[in-house]
């Protein structure tokens, strides 16, 4: 499959970008889904020149470093089909409003502490009618929930083991976590609680020259040692 063209600022067309993005990461994306795509590009752009949402300004830059870079996981995250996951320092909802999009049957959970973020968060839940959404302004720390969730997931909150101390009151039993990365972390997963196992899926962005993947973590228990074959 041939990755996306660069386009200049003058020709750069979302639409055949999102077209082209889709079909070679292999999502099969309704009209629906791809219309709130759009949607979702829009108001990111909109709402950034006022509050700040990403340190990308430009239409072909977030569709390139954001919204690709959230696609290209949503593969490994449909193969996981968690039935309520949880975004972590969401921001401008990258990846939880990707993701909710891509999941249409799973509980999407987005959390920051920043106001204007949540405020964003949940005019474009409001307008994309993504209704399995939820938005939480709060301390990680702070949130409870008896439920728990499936799966906890966070593209720029932290490094791995404060999302893991910060979040582990939050995940289910037999859940585990998903988290997004640049360059293989070794450091970082040195550092976790030795009950973890951790499997690292490289990512392969259509259209970007640069490292990614996501890194799974889940807790091993005496009745569960193969528990790293069991990760999607």
């Amino acid at each position: 499959m041939s990755a996306p063209q660069t386009q200049s600022a003058s020709t750069f067309s979302i639409a055949d970008f999102l077209h082209h993005t889709l079909h070679a990461l292999d999502l099969n994306f309704n009209a629906r889904q791809t219309q709130q795509l759009l949607d979702y590009t829009a108001l990111l752009q909109r709402w950034n020149r006022v509050f700040n949402l990403t340190a990308v300004r430009d239409l072909e830059g977030i569709a390139r470093l954001h919204l690709a870079d959230c696609l290209a996981a949503l593969p490994a995250f449909q193969r996981a089909a968690p039935r309520r996951l949880l975004d972590v320092g969401s921001g401008g909802g990258l990846p939880g409003i990707v993701l909710a999009i891509g999941l249409p049957e799973t509980e999407v959970h987005l959390i920051d502490t920043v106001q204007k973020k949540c405020a964003f968060l949940q005019q474009t839940c409001g307008s994309l009618a993504l209704r399995q959404v939820s938005v939480h302004h709060a301390r990680v720390e702070s949130l409870q929930d008896a439920a728990g969730f499936d799966c906890i997931t966070s593209r720029a909150f932290s490094d791995l083991p404060l999302l893991v101390q910060s979040t582990r009151h939050l995940l289910a039993a037999d859940g585990q976590w998903c988290a997004m990365k640049g360059q293989h972390p070794a450091d970082e997963i040195a550092a976790l609680p030795p009950d973890l196992a951790a499997r690292i899926e490289a990512l392969q962005v259509p259209g970007l020259d640069a490292q990614r993947c996501l890194v799974w973590l889940q807790a091993q228990t005496s009745d569960r040692p193969e528990s790293r074959a069991a990760f999607p």
